[in-house]
């Protein structure tokens, strides 16, 4: 699985014009889900997103968490993650999950993200034409993938 993390102080999404959802100061999480992933993906993914100290302290350093502040999450599906660009310029798209297997773990995701952080946490809607409308706070984006842990 791939998470792309956005530090924002607020965000929407809007499905049909409409506000879906909304947060905000915390985090706006993109995730893509690739063929080969499952539940040990989604522990190691869910841990470091909860834990990921990317929020400034009182002395201006990055040394807090999402959990630690009380902020926001929203998360959002986004197969484009696992987009292959190497040849030509029309992206493939044959690593990302198709949606029998992407939509359960999608939302294990979210649930689990639910249970560690002991509330509730905003989504999109899976498989629909969304709008997401933030304001990146620093801007500070992060790009995890549980396959490469670096």
């Amino acid at each position: 699985m791939r998470l792309l993390i956005q530090r924002v102080t607020e965000a929407r999404c809007h499905i049909n014009g409409e506000v879906f959802s909304q947060i905000g100061k915390g985090l706006v999480v993109l995730v893509g889900v690739g063929v080969d992933e499952g539940d040990e993906d989604i522990a190691w993914l869910t841990k470091k997103l909860i834990q990921l100290r990317i929020f400034d302290d009182e002395a201006g350093v990055m040394n807090l968490s999402v959990e630690d502040i009380k902020g926001d999450i929203m998360i959002v599906s986004q197969f484009t993650l696992h987009a292959l660009t190497k040849k030509g310029n029309r992206p493939s798209w044959i690593k990302a999950a198709p949606e029998a297997i992407s939509k359960p773990l999608y939302e294990a995701f979210v649930r689990s993200v639910r249970e560690a952080l002991g509330r509730d946490v905003a989504t999109g809607e899976f498989g629909a034409d969304m709008k997401i409308e933030l304001t990146n706070d620093g801007p500070v984006t992060i790009w995890i993938d549980s396959k490469n842990r670096e």
